[in-house]
Order: structure tokens, then sequence, then C-alpha cells
């Protein structure tokens, strides 16, 4: 029995045309509660999607040592920040897990174990907020394993390909420019002009990707000076390359949504077929 038929056993997820892949800049957890032009993409790009079986993100806001996904029947809302308004930490995302799914995941893709300790962080459900906001769509989490490279994870992406065959959404949840040292002052002024160094890495990202030169952004230090910059820890840069892997080399790629704002933080929406 191949990969395939043992996923469809144990999961009874039916075999369906290739889903897209999604990587999202999530940005401020503010956006949850936003309307602005970024949320109102996510609105529209829901809408125009098929509607999947079940989702599964990766967010900058789960690193554990290995991989770890959800395995939770009711995977609670974490409001994993602070110092935002009541409003925020009100917000609830009821979106079911899928048990199912998790352990077929666990099964066949090697390094993966369970968790129940986790459930949807900010860089999950205040973009499904948006994107599916009846959270009737089972969601599950995978984790991003701190101690391997990026190289690493943009070759374990490819192992959960399998799944976009299987009528499974999967969503990287980060940023391509993520400084938030040197944006939270222009934050807190209400001043939204992009760096220049912010922007050209934006730029250069999306270049790799029209060039479907995937694995030149594994080694983002080829962008110059503005490489460091835009990505001072890997974490929200990550999410990128799982997108990128999951992607087929000839695959359409389109962006829903394109900025860079406060500075230093990059709202760029990318879809993958």
């Amino acid at each position: 029995m191949n990969l395939k038929s043992l996923f469809a056993a144990a999961a009874g997820y039916p075999v369906t045309p290739l889903m897209p892949v999604l990587f999202i800049g999530h940005g401020s957890p503010m956006n949850g509660l936003a309307d602005n032009a970024f949320t109102r993409s996510l609105h529209q790009l829901g809408a125009r999607l098929t509607p999947p079986k079940a989702i599964v993100v990766i967010s900058a806001h789960w690193q554990t040592a290995g991989t770890r996904v959800t395995t939770n029947q009711r995977p609670p809302t974490v409001h994993d920040f602070g110092g935002f308004p009541q409003a925020l930490f009100d917000m609830q995302y009821p979106a079911p897990g899928a048990p199912d799914l998790a352990q077929a995941i666990i099964d066949h893709v090697q390094e993966v174990h369970g968790a129940a300790d986790w459930g949807l962080d900010h860089g999950t459900w205040t973009v499904l907020h948006h994107l599916y906001p009846q959270a009737n769509i089972p969601v599950l989490q995978l984790s991003l394993d701190y101690t391997k490279s990026l190289a690493w994870h943009f070759d374990f992406a490819r192992q959960l390909r399998f799944l976009r065959e299987r009528g499974v959404l999967l969503i990287g949840s980060g940023n391509v420019v993520h400084n938030t040292r040197l944006s939270v002052p222009r934050l807190r002024a209400g001043d939204t002009t992009p760096f220049a160094w912010a922007t050209e890495f934006d730029e250069w990202v999306k270049n790799k990707l029209d060039q479907r030169d995937f694995l030149g952004l594994v080694a983002y230090q080829q962008a110059g000076p503005s490489g460091p910059l835009a990505v001072p820890t890997p974490d929200h840069y990550l999410p990128l390359l799982y997108s990128a892997g999951l992607a087929q080399p000839d695959e359409a790629l389109t962006y829903p949504h394109q900025e860079v704002t406060f500075g230093g933080i990059s709202m760029r929406t990318v879809q993958v077929g």
C-alpha cells in the first residue's frame, strides 16, 4: 500500500483536485480586530478558494524541539501576547480540531509527534478569523523545530505535499520582513512608512518566488545587508519556506496582498496554485 492509500485509509479524506497553498504575513495581533486593506484581502481570498476539508497552519509562534502537530478535538484559542486591548483577549476562534488527520500525519511523515498542550495561536486565529469567519473547518497547527536549519525545513515541507491532494489547505503564517525592534517606534508614532531595506528585501523575495528559485530563499543572506535586517531571527521567515517547499515547480504564484508597513513589517500574502 502506498503513502496516499495509507493516508486515505487512516484519515478517510477522499482524493481531491490539488489544493492551493498560502503564505500569509500576519503582522500585529491587532489585525484580528482590524478592518483594513489586509484583512479585507483575506475575506476576499477565503470567498474565492474552494472550501477545504481541513486546514493545517505552520505558525511562526509555535516553536518546539522536534516537530509537533496538535491533536486536540477542540483546540483552544491561544492569546500568546500582552499589552493589547481586552477586546483582543476576548476573541475566540472555536474551530474543531482533526485528531484523525493529526494521527495520519504522525503515522506517515517522519519526525512528527502529537501534542495536546497547544491550540491555535495568533499566527493562526487572527488570519482564519478573516479567511473563514464561521470557524467551522477543522484546524491543526504544525510546529517549527527550532533545532533544525532553514534548509531542513524547506526539505521537510515536501513531505506534506500529499495533503494537498486530500482537500487540505496548508498555510504558512509569518512575515517576509519582521523586525519588531526597529518597527515598534514607528508603530507607536502611527508612521506606516517602510524602511528602504525592508522594501528591498520584500522585493528580493518576490523576485525569487517569481523566478521559482525556491532554494534561493533558503540563503536569504544573498540579499545583501537587507537580509539580516529583514530576518533578525528565523521564526517568521520559516513559514515562507514551508509554503515554497509545498509548491510544484511550474505552479502559478499570485500575491493577494502586498505591503510593507510600520518600517519593517511585510504583510505580503502569497498564493500557490
